[in-house]
């Protein structure tokens, strides 16, 4: 991230029009603008997966290159606002993340809460839904990564794929996973629509009846370049062989209605 991207609500790179796939990564970095004083955390905090999602802004601006897809992600840490939740969630600007308080997000106003909202949703979520729309009918991926360990619990799932209602390009992936990769790839592991994690899913996809779907990647898969290179290329594979399979899949009951 270079200095003249830091503290934006939205970055958009990439750009294709039409395009294939629009990738997305929320939680891209973990910048914290001065105003909010650090959010009253340690250093050690800021810079730990509580602020942000390690890894996975590398892996979906490899992906974005391959699939030659553009990709929207969030210039502000997800501790000022996580922009994949609504205004309403309590926790798009939370009080406490994991076993840390976060001071400069407790007893904020109704005012303060409007103020991040403008400033760092609205603009989000209003680059995406344009970034969708010019891109005609596309498939929409959003990508995120997550610890090894978590509240002193080992987490086994190595990728996770996520969906909301719609779960189809989930089960065409979690089948091409399955049948090229020795990984543990789970459905809506190790968090699911019921976290309230599919929101972008929703908001610029499940409406519309754009296919989507929501990757989880455990980060001690991405501490290299070349582990984040490889990643990439492995969900880039997973992707297009799952797209064919639902084209294939629906030219044939196109040809039975015939």
């Amino acid at each position: 991230m270079t200095n003249g991207t830091q503290g934006q609500p939205a970055i958009v790179t990439n750009l294709k029009v039409p395009a294939p796939v629009v990738l997305v990564c929320e939680h891209a970095v973990n910048f914290i603008p001065n105003e909010f004083d650090g959010l009253g955390l340690t250093e050690d905090v800021r810079r730990s997966h509580v602020a942000w999602d390690p890894g996975a802004i590398e892996v979906a601006r490899h992906l974005s290159q391959i699939l030659n897809a553009p990709l929207v992600h969030s210039g502000v840490s997800r501790l000022v606002y996580d922009c994949n939740r609504p205004p309403t969630a309590p926790d798009a600007m939370p009080a406490k993340s994991e076993i840390f308080d976060v001071p400069g997000n407790q007893n904020l106003t109704a005012d303060d809460h409007e103020a991040r909202t403008q400033r760092y949703y609205e603009p989000f979520r209003k680059a995406l839904a344009r970034t969708v729309k010019d891109a005609g009918t596309p498939v929409l991926v959003t990508i995120h990564s997550f610890t090894p360990t978590y509240m002193g619990r080992d987490r086994a799932t190595d990728i996770g794929v996520l969906h909301d209602t719609d779960a189809r390009l989930a089960d065409a992936l979690l089948a091409s996973a399955a049948a090229h990769s020795d990984m543990l790839v789970e459905r809506n592991q190790p968090y699911g629509p019921q976290h309230g994690v599919t929101h972008t899913l929703k908001e610029h996809a499940v409406g519309t009846g754009l296919l989507n779907v929501m990757f989880e990647l455990r980060n001690d898969h991405l501490t290299t370049s070349s582990d984040q290179v490889a990643m990439a290329e492995m969900l880039a594979r997973w992707l297009k062989d799952a797209l064919i399979t639902l084209e294939t899949q629906s030219q044939q009951e196109a040809s039975c209605q015939e």
